[in-house]
């Protein structure tokens, strides 16, 4: 037996089919875009920001590779610098030839000593931040050397050799120790074995004007670091006046913890500060 309902709708399609109407197609259902709301806001991120990334003494620019593929993964224009290690003033100029190719505001991130560098080579017009990855962060009139000979007594102290031919080296036996202690084993060997020979005038080069004073800054601080111990990154970071992240890993980070340092680097590309800086 129909119900009411059932019978009306009966009767209106017998009138339909005799009269030979149809009935209107159904409306589509509206089209949803598949594409997370924070996603889409990475993706216009990625058309105004460019990102600069410095390696710092004993190692080049190859160590960023993992950091690279994922920030170029999420549209990032991406720039490794290659710094020769042979002074300051050398690698802030190396540092300068990659921005000088660059055409948008960019993001400029420097590891370890790469920090005096970006320090130094940040006043570029181009530069609209600054991150430091277990970084040194010097004011004006400071230099790496200046800043580990003032470290607290009970300070990790680096293996640096005596130099040789104005170049220095860490100790090979103890570079995984002090410098990769969460990198894989065969990694932290080949890295010790092709280490780069880092120039006394990189590590005394003392910085003219800190571009900190005038960018924001981001530091990611590594809390089993024993190269920059994790209470003179914070101090440094507190300095500047930095955001802070901390990450439980090693000097070498950037190669340890890729993922980390590139939500870093995200955050700081999804400021406020920045994107107020590209506008």
């Amino acid at each position: 037996m129909l119900t009411a309902a059932a019978s009306a709708f009966a009767v209106r399609a017998a009138r339909a089919a005799r009269s030979g109407s149809r009935s209107p197609p159904p409306t589509p259902a509206p089209t949803l875009d598949p594409t997370p709301r924070a996603y889409r806001g990475l993706m216009q991120v990625t058309k105004n920001i460019e990102i600069v990334l410095v390696h710092g003494g004993f190692v080049d620019g190859s160590g960023w590779e993992g950091v690279y593929k994922l920030l170029r993964g999420d549209g990032f224009r991406v720039s490794v610098v290659q710094n020769p290690t042979t002074s300051l003033a050398d690698d802030v100029e190396a540092t300068k030839l990659v921005l000088a190719d660059h055409y948008r505001p960019v993001l400029l991130v420097g590891h370890s000593y790469g920090g005096a560098v970006i320090t130094e080579a940040g006043h570029d017009s181009k530069v609209v931040g600054l991150v430091y990855i277990a970084a040194f962060a010097p004011d004006d009139g400071e230099s790496v050397d200046s800043i580990l000979k003032a470290a607290p007594v009970g300070s990790p102290q680096p293996p640096i050799l005596p130099p040789r031919g104005g170049f220095l080296f860490l100790d090979r036996i103890q570079f995984a120790t002090a410098f990769a202690g969460d990198v894989d084993p065969v990694t932290a060997a080949f890295m010790a074995d092709s280490q780069v020979p880092w120039g006394v005038g990189a590590l005394t080069g003392t910085i003219g004007h800190a571009a900190w004073k005038t960018r924001p800054s981001w530091y990611l601080v590594t809390t089993q670091d024993k190269m920059i111990a994790p209470p003179e990154q914070r101090t440094m970071a507190k300095r500047i006046r930095a955001r802070v992240f901390e990450e439980d890993a090693s000097h070498a980070v950037y190669i340890s913890r890729p993922h980390a340092v590139a939500d870093v680097i995200r955050t700081a590309a999804l400021s406020h500060e920045i994107q107020k800086a590209a506008a």
